[in-house]
């Protein structure tokens, strides 16, 4: 595949018309309204690139792409064991620091993603032209904690001094012909598809293990079908935490909005963060990309136009609730349909904000009759996160499965087969008889491997044993993960802060996380009370105090559930811990805790642990406090066992040398 412009062997480089180099860039180049003004950039570039490789042997690379990021680098060269990616600023008398956290970016996104640059040297360089020599601290740069910079004048000096000990050389064909498998975030992915990316482009497709590509191919083909054949369907995707299920939701809503065909197609979210963060992202993301076309969008402008792609399921419910006429979506995607009410859910709710009284269907039923006024097709895509159910009142897929068994039968159900194999997802035997009967079982429709934590696919099965108290299968997992996915505990939280802010390189995100009902982690300063804006936590520069790795703010399961981030620390509550070999259950009411004796309420709380033990895309640490003698709310035996049970399994306490 090839990613770049222009690539070519250094000597080749060196010895080309400067002219044919520009036209080779610019017959590859499709963006007309900055043709100009990057041709003048790719001139000078060649200029100076040309004084600066004489008499150095390796590749060189124009315009290299990283697809997960939109993005393209403006030039690889590659010398020895080294990969020098270089970001010009041609004109620039100044590092900017946006500019050096875009270069280390795009070798982190290398290291991360790209197979034959996992084990390389990836030295970012940050040229400003203009400037004067740079400084940087060698080690610092091959870490990725800083780039490499000088001025044009500087970068031969910069590929001697960390060539001047290579014992190897990269082999430049397979490093060129590696595989690329992008993971990006559902931020990023929400960002590419709006922009017109494929999903093909921008996640992983290991032919072995994922099958984002093979969902989104047989959910289309089923809408096909239900168009074609004028008919009604539905499809259940399920998947383990972090598998894709919505990156799988947005990429098919996105390639159905056909209004010329008037296939009109909507993604829908109970998750009010989820959409929030979305929403304000696609139209972050739309107002600087125009700008960068030459183009002017308002925010105002922005957000209407994004606004469409990304709706919250409860306004959508509301709307025709008011008004008994057909959708105009003709596909429907609900992400997170686990988390749709039950009927007392609902009828409590119309009840106290709507004034009707009497509702008798719970979300789900009401969710499919909309749909259902559609006189001639239509098809409902629901994505279920098993053992995901978080709060009070959420119906899980069981309710979504009776309604069609008592009332729209002629419907046709694809379902994943995983949910009849496992209890996380239906427990009755009864509606797994019906299933069996009465609809058609894809395998296609279950996505089996987490995705989110690229650097361990592991990492949610590790999570389901840790919870389970599955002691020797979470040790033999841990052993597995540990070095790819590091994992630590402490019972201090500024070491925790310090770890956190020391892993953190380029525009990595880090960030508190904790149990909305871990309510005593107040008397050390940590309020889950505290509301937050999550797209301010999520999407903030690192400065901004609002912003997640400003490490002040703390998110709760309800703000991050269905996002994620790149390292977290999860400040463990009183809530939820070990006693006795066994999970103990509490919430905390006016000035004690209250022991939770409902089953359905524990495995809330689990739940949420589970949520918030899988929100890490590269590691986490685990902060438990010390008890408090003085205070009847915070006794030593509501942490310890937990902290205990951890260090079992066989997790390093984190030290302030780490």
């Amino acid at each position: 595949m090839k990613r770049a412009y222009y690539s070519n062997s250094i000597l080749e480089f060196l010895s080309t018309d400067s002219n044919s180099i520009l036209g080779e860039l610019s017959l590859n180049h499709t963006n007309r309204s900055l043709e100009d003004l990057q041709k003048n950039a790719w001139v000078k570039q060649i200029e100076i690139l040309k004084n600066q490789l004489i008499g150095i042997k390796g590749s060189i690379y124009f315009e290299f792409e990283i697809p997960r990021m939109g993005k393209r680098v403006d030039n690889i060269i590659i010398v020895d064991d080294c990969v020098f990616v270089v970001e010009f600023k041609v004109g620039d008398s100044s590092y900017l620091k946006h500019a050096e956290i875009q270069v280390i970016d795009y070798c982190l996104d290398l290291k991360n993603f790209h197979e034959g640059s996992h084990f390389v040297k990836l030295i970012p360089v940050l040229v400003a032209t203009n400037a004067s020599c740079g400084s940087y601290d060698i080690k610092d740069v091959i870490e990725h904690y800083c780039a490499a910079k000088c001025n044009k004048n500087g970068i031969g000096v910069v590929i001697e001094k960390f060539t001047q000990f290579s014992s190897n050389k990269i082999d430049v064909d397979i490093w060129e012909n590696s595989i690329y498998k992008p993971t990006p975030t559902i931020i990023e992915v929400a960002q590419a598809l709006y922009k017109g990316h494929q999903v093909k482009e921008i996640s992983r497709h290991d032919a072995d293990k994922i099958n984002l590509t093979e969902t989104s191919d047989y959910i289309n083909k089923v809408i096909d079908d239900s168009k074609f054949n004028r008919k009604k369907s539905i499809c259940f995707v399920t998947g383990v935490p972090g598998a894709g299920k919505t990156l799988a939701g947005l990429n098919v809503a996105n390639e159905r909005m056909k209004s010329d065909e008037e296939e009109h197609a909507v993604f829908l979210s109970g998750n009010g963060p989820l959409v929030d963060v979305l929403r304000e992202a696609l139209a972050r993301d739309l107002v600087k990309t125009s700008k960068e076309n030459g183009e002017r969008v308002t925010k105002d402008n922005a957000k209407r136009r994004t606004n469409a792609f990304i709706q919250n399921i409860h306004h959508f419910r509301d709307e025709y609730l008011k008004h008994d006429i057909e959708p105009t979506e003709k596909v429907v995607v609900f992400d997170e349909a686990q988390r749709a009410w039950t009927k007392k859910q609902v009828a409590s709710f119309m009840k106290r904000k709507k004034g009707i009284e009497n509702f008798e269907m719970s979300e789900p039923e009401f969710l499919i009759d909309v749909m259902n006024r559609h006189k001639d097709w239509c098809t409902i895509v629901c994505l279920i996160g098993g053992g995901q159910e978080i709060n009070t009142g959420e119906a899980g897929l069981e309710e979504w499965i009776r309604s069609f068994e008592n009332n729209y039968k002629d419907w046709e159900v694809h379902y994943s087969n995983l949910i009849v194999d496992s209890s996380n997802y239906i427990k009755t035997k009864t509606q797994k008889e019906w299933l069996f009967i009465n609809a058609v079982p894809v395998s296609e429709l279950h996505l089996a491997v987490s995705i989110r934590s690229f650097r361990s696919e592991k990492l949610s099965e590790f999570v389901h044993e840790l919870l389970d108290l599955n002691t020797n299968r979470a040790k033999q997992l841990f052993s597995e993960i540990k070095n790819d996915f590091p994992i630590y505990v402490t019972r201090n939280l500024e070491v925790a802060k310090n770890w956190l802010r020391k892993e953190s390189k380029g525009s990595e995100r880090i960030g508190l996380i904790a149990s909305s009902g871990a309510r005593r982690l107040r008397a050390i300063g940590v309020d889950v009370k505290n509301e937050i804006s999550a797209p301010n936590w999520f999407l903030n520069d690192p400065e901004d105090i609002r912003s997640s790795s400003f490490l002040e703010d703390i998110a709760t399961e309800f703000d991050i559930q269905g996002l994620e981030i790149d390292r977290t620390c999860l400040v463990w509550g009183a809530n939820f811990y070990i006693s006795g070999s066994q999970w103990n259950y509490q919430s905390f009411k006016g000035s004690k805790w209250m022991n939770i004796n409902q089953e359905i309420s524990k495995e809330y709380l689990k739940n949420t642990y589970r949520v918030l033990l899988t929100r890490a895309r590269q590691g986490m640490v685990i902060f438990i406090p010390e008890g408090s003698g003085l205070d009847h709310t915070r006794p030593s035996h509501f942490y310890d066992g937990t902290y205990n049970y951890l260090k079992e399994i066989g997790i390093e306490e984190l030290t302030a040398l780490k």
